[in-house]
């Protein structure tokens, strides 16, 4: 029987009060304590309530963790597995959550703060749809025969490549860990997963539900802690032979240099983005362009890697986009994230949001005018809320402009040529994401070629499905989540010469 799911805010704080917060870390199919018992405070960051106490783990933590992983790996209960078999496990896997998805919404809404109607919307969808595409495409996915001469059989051939780590982000908690354990246990890998100390809660619900979907202990665990003890010990291990982080870029600077430490572990990184959003002249809809802008930076608060925070608007339509994108702006209104009517929840923690207050502060310092919005009146208790914030007169030679805030603060710069909006969208580190708003399609063709980004859009933003790669270029990282390529990043590929003379 099909159980409704909630409608009402009413519903929905019913069903979070009925939820059980798990806690501990999950190592070899159960849930423990950290070894030398500490815990951190988990905190609902929309009312500044203690939810539940987390298990600070640290090294030794991470040694038992990485020992099961390997112990595991080993085994070749799940390494060695069929195709078909890893297939049928993660499928089962995908069809819990799904039958969990209330759950899982909650269980992020309470912990980050993302608004229950997008999680419901986009998070809790897109991790189920990860999962079993990923799970469907593990079977489909040939080897290779090289050509040779008649006296020679050369075998090209995928191999898991043993402990995998992955640390992930708190912005989309549940989503981002299914897109990088996912194709890593498709692959047969052992997984160890640090999912942020600020929002653990739905990753321990999954590795409960990974073990009850048939995957053996110790092939998924989860460590919780914070990123200069679990994190660091992680990627110094040398029994973890593949690292995949999602994070800001100067962690993923510390990862790479903690690899070469150790055992020369690959490290996969989905580092930070500075997306800029390129609106043209020719674009021949400015509502609906500023309607795609607004939700490119407002969306999930502003906490988007790939959030589009730089607007350059071609000077003819400067005047007439900035107020369309003011009216779109005001749409945005931060409220209580288990209202299903409310589209932007508090900031995920008091740090976030000084941070983002700071840089609000900044950019009027450095000249830029603020017409939305603005830095935010925080009241003890009231939760970590911030309207939405656009500045104009900016430029990009402004410390806003430059870094990333995770927060939602938009800058608007103008631009008169096509040659100056290219140029402006890659003067920066960055590399993530990037969107075009034009009717002509020769321009975006043109433009989206030159623009140096992992990802383009043209008359959207965000858009994408498991089929297509996600990832960045120059300081937004390396590597690709999602898609057949996301397997790159977990398999060994080893060659077998046979001489059958």
């Amino acid at each position: 029987m099909t159980v409704k799911s909630p409608a009402t805010r009413e519903e929905w704080f019913e069903l979070s009060k009925t939820l059980t917060l798990h806690g501990q870390s999950y190592i070899n199919g159960q849930f423990c304590d950290a070894e030398s018992g500490e815990t951190f405070a988990s905190i609902n960051p929309a009312t500044e309530e203690h939810l539940t106490d987390v298990a600070s783990c640290d090294q030794a933590d991470v040694d038992k963790a990485v020992a099961n992983g390997l112990a595991a790996y080993r085994s070749g209960e799940w390494a060695e597995a069929s195709p078909k078999h890893r297939k049928k496990v993660l499928l089962k896997l995908a069809a819990l959550v799904e039958q969990n998805k209330d759950e899982f919404a909650v269980l992020d809404t309470l912990d980050m703060g993302k608004s229950i109607s997008e999680m419901t919307a986009i998070d809790v969808p897109d991790a189920i749809d990860c999962i079993q595409w990923t799970a469907e495409s593990i079977d489909k996915v040939y080897g290779e025969i090289a050509p040779t001469a008649p006296g020679s059989l050369a075998l090209i051939s995928r191999e898991p490549v043993g402990v995998v780590a992955c640390i992930t982000p708190w912005n989309y908690p549940l989503m981002m860990v299914s897109w990088k354990i996912a194709p890593a246990l498709a692959a047969g890998n052992s997984v160890v997963l640090k999912p942020s100390e600020k929002t653990s809660l739905s990753a321990l619900r999954l590795a409960e539900l990974a073990t009850e979907a048939g995957i053996p202990n110790g092939v998924f665990n989860v460590v919780t802690g914070y990123g200069h003890t679990a994190g660091k010990a992680l990627a110094l291990h040398n029994d973890v032979h593949v690292l995949a982080f999602t994070g800001s870029t100067r962690v993923a600077g510390m990862l790479l240099g903690y690899a070469g430490e150790s055992n020369m572990k690959r490290v996969w990184l989905e580092a930070g983005g500075k997306s800029p959003n390129l609106i043209f002249d020719d674009c021949d809809n400015i509502k609906k362009a500023a309607g795609g802008a607004a939700a490119a930076i407002f969306s999930n608060q502003g906490e988007v890697c790939i959030a589009c925070s730089r607007i350059y608007v071609q000077k003819s339509i400067k005047d007439e986009f900035i107020a369309a994108l003011v009216e779109a702006a005001s749409r945005y209104q931060p409220g209580d994230p288990l209202d299903p009517n409310t589209n932007m929840g508090p900031l995920v923690d008091k740090m976030q949001l000084d941070t983002v207050s700071h840089y609000i502060r900044s950019a009027q310092e450095e000249g830029g005018e603020v017409i939305l919005g603005g830095e935010p009146e925080y009241q003890e208790g009231e939760g970590f809320f911030v309207k939405p914030t656009i500045v104009t007169e900016a430029h990009n030679g402004m410390t806003f402009v430059k870094e990333e805030i995770f927060g939602p603060v938009l800058a608007v710069c103008e631009f008169e040529t096509e040659e100056e909006a290219i140029a402006l969208a890659n003067d920066s580190q960055y590399g993530l994401g990037a969107a075009i708003w034009t009717s002509n399609l020769s321009r975006a063709h043109r433009v989206s070629r030159k623009i140096h980004s992992g990802m383009v859009w043209v008359n959207t933003w965000g858009e994408g499905d498991t089929t297509v790669p996600f990832g960045g270029v120059k300081a937004s990282g390396n590597g690709r989540d999602k898609s057949l390529h996301a397997l790159d990043k977990y398999s060994e590929i080893k060659n077998v010469w046979i001489n059958i003379d």
